[in-house]
């Protein structure tokens, strides 16, 4: 699939996608379907707008490529979102991006999908314009709940990392450059992979958690480690099972399938290794691996 900025898009009859997508879950997946390309806004266009709001993001526009590229897209194309693009009245939207840059015969969005100057634009107002056909695609219930990044993303801060699974339709994705720590880990017999959460990402809720990483196990802790005194903020552990090696400078991607614990403080650090070896065996187990 190519990535390609507005600014050098070719004009030719499209089936497109049109919405942020952050996190392209199940509902995004819904839009999606049937589009040959995907228009999407870097940054978010609430980061422009109204920076207080800014939400933390599920995937940065590096995941979320590859997860539309995987439902077999042709192009993601990125309008670089900025004061001057937020001005844009519906009407220039349409004629300037839709029709005169795109050539979309086929514009698909979500039924709550606004855009334009201070959001004046909405699906009725495409839906008018009968130089493409407009397919709206309603918002999508799974057990009960409706499906949205916002709820997804409070999902993960919590920690709740598989009922998250069940509205993205895959594991939550985290990657990170592997940075150098104090080296605990390797002294207590779980050498890890460090690294730094990002702060314009969701991160999920202290904890540990089982993970995949690039077809291997991980026990990953996240936290600030409170049974050692270290002075160091927040940091994502990463103990890959069966690997050898040195992930320095590398980066990790994790999947994470299922929190094993929250966060706690330990009387010693045998304490610690004891429930460390526990909390392996156990990811082991979740991710389906032989003892």
């Amino acid at each position: 699939m190519k990535i390609v900025p507005l600014s050098e898009v070719q004009r030719r009859e499209r089936r497109v996608a049109v919405g942020t997508f952050d996190g392209v879950h199940l509902g995004h997946r819904k839009v999606i379907e049937g589009s040959d390309s995907v228009l999407t806004f870097e940054p978010h266009p609430v980061a422009v707008v109204a920076p207080q709001h800014a939400p933390k993001l599920l995937t940065p526009l590096e995941v979320k490529a590859e997860l539309i590229a995987d439902m077999g897209v042709r192009e993601l194309i990125v309008i670089p979102f900025d004061h001057s693009f937020a001005q844009h009245s519906a009407g220039e939207f349409i004629e300037g991006v839709l029709v005169d840059a795109l050539g979309a015969v086929r514009v698909s969005v979500g039924e709550n999908f606004r855009f334009g100057h201070r959001a004046q634009g909405d699906t009725r107002l495409l839906m008018a314009d009968e130089r493409f056909e407009t397919v709206v695609a309603p918002l999508l219930e799974v057990d009960g709940e409706i499906v949205s990044s916002s709820h997804i993303r409070g999902l993960v801060a919590a920690g709740e990392v598989d009922q998250a699974t069940h509205f993205l339709g895959t594991p939550f994705q985290l990657r990170g450059e592997v940075v150098h720590g104090d080296e605990r880990g390797r002294e207590l017999g779980f050498p890890t992979a460090n690294l730094i959460p990002a702060d314009a990402l969701v991160c999920p809720g202290h904890g540990v958690y089982a993970c995949r990483s690039d077809g291997l196990a991980a026990a990953v802790s996240i936290g600030v480690r409170p049974t050692f005194q270290t002075g160091r903020g927040e940091l994502i552990e990463a103990y890959l099972l069966d690997f050898e090696g040195d992930l320095y400078g590398r980066t990790l991607h994790l999947e994470f399938l299922q929190r094993l614990r929250g966060e706690r403080r330990f009387v010693s650090a045998e304490a610690l290794v004891e429930q460390m070896h526990h909390d392996v065996e156990r990811t082991r187990q979740i991710a389906g691996l032989p003892d």
